[in-house]
């Protein structure tokens, strides 16, 4: 989580976009973070190739919500 500490979060802070393309099982990890996903529930968590997630975040980086934009 250091890259969204360090690179991604403090651009979202400042009302930037972001746009993350990198392979899935980073992917995975990134949503699990963001998402507030269990070690459980991740395995359950599907993400197809080359579909953008479009995330919203609060003012606190709380995700406010989550659009798959579908082929």
């Amino acid at each position: 989580m250091p890259f969204w500490e360090d690179q991604i979060a403090p651009k979202l802070l400042d009302g930037k976009n972001v746009i993350i393309a990198a392979h899935g099982n980073s992917l995975r990890a990134l949503s699990k973070y963001i998402e507030r996903i269990s070690d459980d529930d991740i395995m359950d968590l599907e993400m197809a190739t080359g579909e953008p997630v479009v995330y919203d975040f609060d003012d606190k980086l709380n995700m406010t919500s989550k659009t798959k934009m579908g082929k």
